[in-house]
């Protein structure tokens, strides 16, 4: 039998931009933690600063001046915990490496800047593997599914049309009559598939998710529960081909089959980069290793997003 296709296409590339824009994600964060872990191993010498300010930004960061062993004033921002300890005009011990201009905060439980670094990191993980996760369920249940012995039905393609874009769903009759509808991946060959057509339904029971092998013997993949009703919203009454022979006359033998509109992938990736940067800009103010981090997660979530999202032709 085929291979499903566009369908293996979109769930190798939902599964790979997933994760590789994670591990860009969490590289770039991890290699700003591990050189500011360093810093901090290296900063030997004390200085006893003072709050200058206190309650900066939305996390209620402090300013501290400080003063280091060769004379020289420093004026530094900190992330803090316990915000109502260190108030305007309290004392505040900083470590630093000899030499150095940065400093860091003396006590070793003020572990905001670390942990800034470190959190998204592991929230990122915890979104990155459901991701990853669906489209690997997704093709081990296609491939056990297939393997049921398949029932006699026939078909007709239906095209949902109310919603976020089109969707396709099988019309699927057994032969004593009953009906149920399941919603399947998209695949060119469902644009020229007559009503009525014999398939092969391959599945565990009527109510779990069916694979529909097609005459040629395209297998088609399927989305959620089949449903006994039929779906709310407007669909058209046939498939519709939306490819290159709806629009010109080619030569005789020239194949023109419909393709997936892969342009909306790169559209995701640039609205995703776009409010990533915007996000990382308000949220970090304009910090440059918070807001490259977010670029890179918001291209990689929004690609992954439209992977899952059934693209098809319109």
């Amino acid at each position: 039998m085929n291979r499903p296709g566009p369908a293996l296409r979109v769930g190798l590339f939902g599964a790979a931009v997933t994760v590789l824009g994670y591990a860009l994600f969490a590289g770039w964060l991890g290699l700003h933690l591990v050189r500011h872990q360093d810093a901090r191993d290296r900063a030997t010498s004390l200085a006893i600063g003072v709050v200058v300010a206190d309650g900066i930004g939305d996390a209620e960061d402090i300013r501290v001046r400080w003063t280091d062993d060769e004379g020289r004033t420093h004026v530094q921002r900190f992330g803090v915990y316990d915000t109502g300890r260190h108030t305007e005009g309290t004392r505040f011990p900083v470590r630093y490496a000899p030499g150095g201009t940065e400093g860091f905060p003396a006590d070793p439980d003020e572990t905001a800047a670390e942990d800034d670094l470190l959190v998204p990191i592991l929230l990122a993980g915890l979104v990155a593997l459901p991701l990853a996760g669906v489209w690997g369920w997704r093709g081990l249940r296609f491939l056990v599914t297939a393997r049921f012995p398949g029932r006699p039905m026939t078909v007709r393609v239906r095209r949902r049309t109310a919603g976020r874009g089109p969707k396709t769903w099988l019309e699927l009759t057994a032969p004593d009559g009953t009906r149920r509808w399941q919603r399947v991946m998209w695949h060119p060959a469902t644009t020229d598939v007559p009503d009525a057509t014999p398939v092969r339904v391959h599945g565990r029971s009527p109510r779990r998710p069916a694979v529909v092998a097609l005459p040629d013997g395209t297998r088609l993949v399927p989305l959620g529960r089949p449903r006994h009703r039929r779906p709310a919203g407007g669909f058209l009454d046939e498939a519709v081909r939306t490819d290159l022979r709806d629009a010109f006359l080619l030569p005789p033998g020239t194949a023109a089959g419909p393709a997936l509109p892969w342009r909306g992938a790169a559209w995701a990736a640039a609205a995703g980069t776009t409010l990533g940067t915007a996000t990382g800009i308000t949220l970090t103010d304009a910090s440059p290793t918070g807001t490259i981090a977010l670029t890179l997660g918001g291209a990689a979530l929004a690609a992954a997003a439209w992977a899952l999202s059934d693209p098809q032709p319109r």
